[in-house]
């Protein structure tokens, strides 16, 4: 049974860092392309970083953010920096196997950032 935990959400005023991680089980982590989304109150999941099972990385917004993996822990990280009061969101983390395309998201964890 494949499960993804998300932990490292919370609360941070304007200006701080937080750093995400959501560790994956029942798959062979390192085949899978990874993702970072985000849904503000009332909005659609956007994209906030991608990192493919080969290193390749995409960020909707760069600069501020940093997307990352260690297979050995079988966990995907997302750095965030300098933190806007307009990054308040859930952020979820997203799986796909580069085999067989099967997709799994996480539940969630929120983020409140205060100006």
């Amino acid at each position: 049974q494949v499960q993804l935990v998300e932990s490292g959400g919370g609360s941070v005023q304007a200006g701080g860092s937080l750093t995400l991680s959501c560790t994956a089980s029942g798959i062979i982590f390192s085949v899978y392309h990874l993702a970072w989304y985000r849904a503000a109150s009332g909005n659609q999941r956007e994209l906030v970083a991608q990192l493919s099972f080969d290193e390749m990385i995409n960020y909707a917004d760069s600069g501020r953010f940093t997307i990352s993996r260690d297979n050995t822990k079988s966990t995907m990280y997302l750095q965030m920096n300098n933190l806007k009061p307009e990054d308040s969101a859930v952020y979820y983390c997203y799986i796909r196997s580069s085999r067989t395309q099967t997709t799994w998201w996480g539940p969630g964890t929120q983020i409140t950032v205060s100006s």
